[in-house]
């Protein structure tokens, strides 16, 4: 089964400051596929990036789409909070039941830049 990944335009934004490219997001995306990230329930895993100076918090539930949708420095943030956690386990509910014409609609409006369709990503 193929899974699509994307990253949101905020996501995408903080990782071009950050100077993490596409080829190591799905790098990162296969290692998370491996079982090599933190799972912290609900579809949501922190993945390490960048030589361990950032965090990202990867939404994917459902293996139909994964979703990188917030990078944090190490030196910034310690943690993601209580809070932000319950919100994006929910997002990541949502994200789940996305069809294909709502996901080209957040593509559209550019909520959403895809990173890969094509390949299949190595499990």
């Amino acid at each position: 089964m193929t899974t699509r990944l994307f990253k949101t335009k905020g996501f995408a934004v903080a990782a071009k400051k950050a100077l993490i490219h596409d080829d190591q997001l799905l790098a990162a995306f296969s290692e998370l596929c491996k079982g090599q990230a933190d799972d912290l329930g609900g579809g949501v895993w922190k993945k390490r990036l960048n030589a361990n100076r950032h965090r990202s918090i990867v939404l994917a539930r459902g293996r139909r789409y994964g979703v990188f949708q917030f990078l944090f420095a190490k030196q910034d943030q310690s943690n993601i909070s209580h809070q932000e956690l319950q919100a994006f386990r929910a997002l990541a509910k949502a994200y789940e039941g996305l069809d294909g014409w709502q996901v080209q609609q957040l593509l559209e409006m550019k909520a959403f830049v895809e990173i890969r369709h094509e390949q299949a990503i190595q499990d």
